[in-house]
């Protein structure tokens, strides 16, 4: 596996994990809310990399990228989408095919609505959302994810550590190991809490954005997300003209995570359908 350092918007430096041939068609992976490109680390260490180059880069505010100071910084789509135009430029091998989880749905959105599909050979969304602030976005958020979100803001760091912990309780359906669970922790913990309170502030919609989209799109949820609710899979997929569903039964929030056997069949399949490999 390569590590390198991308300059995203602004100047911001994004940390990209990247595993696989250099020639061989991209699978950009995107992280949500608080996470890390550390969280998909049973597809780096699976067989999607013997066929796919993977590129994972922590977003601006998480993980070893920057942080930049001012809540404006994480509100603009312009921005997000910058930094993943900065990481595709500079590492993709071609037309990548866009993995969103979570908040990534968001950003994944915010690049199509921005760059557009020209370069993009496909999206995948997972447990996602695409916009926030408005009343679809409150109507498929979790109640218990909802409810904690004042914890997660906190400043104070006895509390938010333990906001972190319920929050990981509900990524899955099944509590994992615990050295997975503190390796979530410790990543979680990388962005602070005004980066959090930045991300759920800002407001946007793309429900046009996916209408308009002309490349194939898959959403993959878990019936068991108790993040997003899985409804949201449907919704999306009703709204793009090329879209699929795949619902885990069972699965939480995390299917990648939960269930990566399948997971990564199902994005291999897709991932050379809209490739031509």
């Amino acid at each position: 596996m390569e590590s390198h350092t991308v300059v995203g918007g602004e100047g911001t430096e994004l940390r990209v994990d990247a595993a696989g041939p250099p020639d061989a068609p991209t699978i950009l992976l995107v992280h949500g809310y608080s996470q890390s490109r550390l969280c998909w680390y049973e597809q780096f260490d699976g067989t999607l990399a013997e066929e796919f180059r993977l590129l994972a880069p922590d977003l601006r505010g998480h993980g070893d990228s920057g942080k930049p100071a001012g809540s404006e910084r994480y509100r603009d789509p312009e921005l997000w989408a910058a930094d993943l135009r900065a990481v595709i430029d500079e590492l993709a091998t071609d037309d990548p095919v866009l993995v969103g989880w979570s908040y990534g749905g968001l950003v994944v959105s915010d690049y199509l609505a921005v760059e557009g599909s020209d370069d993009v050979a496909g999206a995948v969304l997972v447990g996602a959302i695409t916009e926030k602030g408005t009343d679809a976005a409150a109507e498929i958020a979790g109640e218990e994810f909802a409810a904690m979100l004042d914890d997660l803001e906190t400043r104070d760091a006895e509390a938010s550590v333990d906001s972190l912990r319920r929050f990981l309780d509900i990524c899955t359906a099944e509590p994992v190991s615990p050295r997975e669970y503190h390796l979530m922790l410790g990543y979680n913990a990388r962005c602070p809490p005004r980066v959090r309170e930045a991300l759920q502030a800002r407001t946007g919609a793309n429900a046009d954005t996916l209408r308009e989209l002309d490349v194939p799109a898959l959403f993959v949820h878990g019936s068991a997300d108790r993040i997003v609710r899985p409804r949201a899979a449907r919704h999306h997929a009703d709204l793009v003209p090329d879209g699929e569903v795949s619902i885990y039964d069972g699965v939480g929030h995390s299917p990648f995570l939960e269930d990566p056997e399948r997971f990564d069949r199902e994005l291999r399949e897709f991932a050379k359908r809209v490739t031509g490999e």
